[in-house]
């Protein structure tokens, strides 16, 4: 009886040993993976600020100012004249709709007046 239980501990021991070895492997894959993760997303960050420097350098109004002089006749533009701007007041905004009123409500009050 006593080797049975000695047998099963030492299994048990074994097996569990197993399992540790296992999850420790699987724990360091999971970590290298993490740390892999963490190097893409700083690269991605760089990548993404060079990104907006080169738009920043590219959307320099001096330099749209002379694309838009290369390029007057080809695109069709209009100077810009300070007769082409219009006041806000003279923009027509569209009216809010409402809904008629269609069965009105009386309502009175406690000493008998109505009110329409």
């Amino acid at each position: 009886m006593r080797t049975l239980m000695y047998l099963c501990t030492a299994l048990a021991v074994i097996g569990l040993a197993y399992w540790a070895y296992r999850q420790n492997y699987q724990t360091q894959e999971a970590i290298a993976e993490v740390r892999e993760l963490h190097r893409e997303i700083g690269r991605a960050h760089q990548r993404l600020g060079v990104l907006r420097a080169e738009w920043a350098y590219l959307n320099r109004p001096d330099r749209l100012r002379d694309l838009a002089d290369l390029n007057y006749d080809r695109l069709g533009l209009l100077p810009l004249m300070p007769e082409a701007f219009a006041d806000v007041e003279r923009v027509n905004f569209p009216l809010p709709t409402f809904s008629h009123i269609t069965d009105p409500v009386q309502i009175s009050h406690e000493d008998g007046m109505e009110f329409p």
